[in-house]
Parts: C-alpha cells; sequence; structure tokens
C-alpha cells in the first residue's frame, strides 16, 4: 500500500469520506464508545411501556470492515424511542441495544443521500455475554433481559453496556510534613480523625465518576507498648479501606510505614465540590501502645479521577 496523499486541510486537495474516517481514528486514538459520562444511556421511558428511550449524546464508532475503514461520529439530539418487542408465554429474552453505522461503501444497500446511515437497532435473542456482532460497526448501548409474558421494560431489565471512548483521569498528589508529634492513643475502639496534618481538600471534576487514592505514611512512629489499631481513609463521607497495624516489639520507639487505599464511586453530589481527604485511626482497648507522626514523618497522598458511563 502506498503513502495516501489527501492529507486534511491542504488548499486544492480533495478530501475523501475515508481521509475523514482515518482522521476520527486518529484523533480517537482507536478507541470506540460514547464521548462523555452520560452520553447516549438507556433508560425505561417516562411511562414504562413497550420500548426504551435513548439520551442526548454523541459517540465514536470503529469500522469493522477493515483496518482502513477507519472510525465514525454520530450524536442524538433530544430523545430517541426503541420499541422493543414482547416476550411470550414461553420463555424471556435478552435484546441488545446497537448504536450502528451502515455505510454502504462497506455494507448493506442504502443511500446517504436519501436514508438514514446511523441508527439505534435492536438485537434479539443475544446471550448474557454477548457484544455487537462481528462484522457489524456498532457500540452497544444496553442489554433488555425481559422475562416471559412481558411488554413492558422496567429499569430493572436494563444493563448498561456503555464505555467511554477515552475516559478522562486527573491525578495528582499531595504532601504533607508534620512539625511535631501527634499520636493516636485513645484506646477506647472508637475512630477519630488522625493525623491532623494528613488532611486536603481536593476539588472533585464535575466529571469524575470514580477515585482511586492511596496515602503513605513514611516514618509512622510507634511507641508506648505492643501497637494494636486500624486506620481508614475518609473522602468526604465515604469511607475507605481501613489496614489494620499489629505491632508487638514492646516500648521501644520504632518507626514503619504504613499505606492506605481504595477505589470509590463518587456520590452524584461530590462533582464540582471539594471534598476533604483525611485519615482517621480506632485503637484497640486492651492494647495500650501509640501511634504517631512526627518531624520524622512524611505523608503522601496520591489521588486519580476516572471518568465512566453514569
Amino acid at each position: 500500500m502506498t503513502l495516501a496523499q489527501a492529507p486534511l486541510l491542504v488548499s486544492g486537495a480533495t478530501h475523501s469520506a475515508q481521509t475523514f474516517r482515518m482522521m476520527i481514528k486518529d484523533l480517537s486514538r482507536g478507541s470506540e464508545g460514547v464521548t462523555e459520562a452520560a452520553d447516549l444511556k438507556v433508560t425505561p421511558l417516562p411511562v414504562p411501556g413497550a420500548g426504551v428511550q435513548i439520551g442526548d449524546g454523541s459517540a465514536v464508532i470503529r469500522g469493522r470492515a477493515n483496518a482502513w475503514q477507519g472510525s465514525y461520529t454520530a450524536y442524538n439530539i433530544g430523545t430517541a424511542t426503541v420499541p422493543i418487542a414482547p416476550t411470550s408465554a414461553g420463555a424471556g429474552r435478552s435484546d441488545l441495544i446497537v448504536l450502528r453505522i451502515q455505510d454502504p461503501d462497506f455494507e448493506g444497500g442504502k443511500d446517504p443521500a436519501t436514508d438514514a446511515i446511523n441508527n439505534f437497532e435492536v438485537i434479539p435473542n443475544v446471550g448474557k455475554a454477548t457484544g455487537v456482532p462481528a462484522g457489524v460497526t456498532g457500540i452497544a448501548l444496553a442489554r433488555i433481559d425481559i422475562p416471559a409474558s412481558t411488554g413492558t421494560i422496567t429499569a430493572g431489565m436494563i444493563t448498561d453496556l456503555r464505555q467511554v471512548a477515552l475516559p478522562r483521569r486527573e491525578r495528582t498528589q499531595y504532601l504533607a510534613f508534620p512539625h511535631e508529634l501527634t499520636k493516636a492513643w485513645k484506646d477506647d475502639e472508637q475512630w477519630h480523625d488522625w493525623p491532623t496534618p494528613a488532611r486536603w481538600q481536593i476539588r472533585v471534576p464535575d466529571w469524575a465518576t470514580s477515585v482511586i487514592f492511596s496515602v503513605t505514611i513514611a516514618g509512622l512512629r510507634l511507641d508506648y507498648d505492643n501497637v494494636y489499631g486500624t486506620v481508614r481513609p475518609m473522602f468526604g463521607t465515604a469511607v475507605g479501606q481501613g489496614v489494620v497495624v499489629n505491632d508487638e516489639q514492646g516500648k521501644v520507639v520504632r518507626r514503619n510505614t504504613l499505606v492506605v487505599a481504595d477505589t470509590l464511586t463518587l456520590p452524584p453530589a461530590f462533582r464540582g465540590t471539594s471534598q476533604p481527604l483525611y485519615l482517621q485511626a480506632r485503637m484497640a482497648k486492651t492494647v495500650k501502645g501509640d501511634l504517631g507522626v512526627d518531624e520524622g514523618s512524611t505523608i503522601v497522598a496520591d489521588v486519580e479521577f476516572i471518568e465512566g458511563p453514569v
């Protein structure tokens, strides 16, 4: 194959449909899916009935005919209604809702001047693990699992299958350097905010749907006696996974490293707001040792926000 001689934005050149499709593929890095987290979501009709509705949004769809077909864009403005056939009395059925492209250069015989090339299509009788059939240029939006003798589609029958084509990610590190000794010493089996320096106000992007974070305490101090406690991260009102600290070295002052981490799905109300990230400690009643941070400690928080379907 020779190098294509139709680069975009060159005066006097003729730009083919393939040139634009290849540009879309390049800009999307070969990915496909909806553009943003809420795009093209499949939901029941306002009054549940024999169909579903698909909301606003856009998507990138990779061509399946060959490696040089390129990719397409499609968008929906407003709400589209897609009919779903009722099931018989004998058995239930699963249908796949697909945003499909039928380019007459590669399949079918549609005329782009008069016919719809982009369609929301229902592929009936699919398995629970079935994706878009091989050779079909399209992306799966949802699977509808319909019980027998049913003609009304409810929210519980809809499984969201959308993927964000190029999900946004944002990762930042935050540091804290204690300047004095601060201890977790209350042996009461209750949660207490600790250590004081490990608290940051984190701005949540308005597109974020989940967060992955880890907090590392390097130079964690243990003293006074054996230690048994649990440290957990908090993000706003969301509780993260706790980590046990169990040490039986007695009264000597010693140092260790502690890492607490979790992945949390963000409540919609968190998006576009600032939320505190901090730690809490709960110390056992029967073991009297303390946790501490001081000038020999460094605290590092690594926070990454991720975009996904909502």
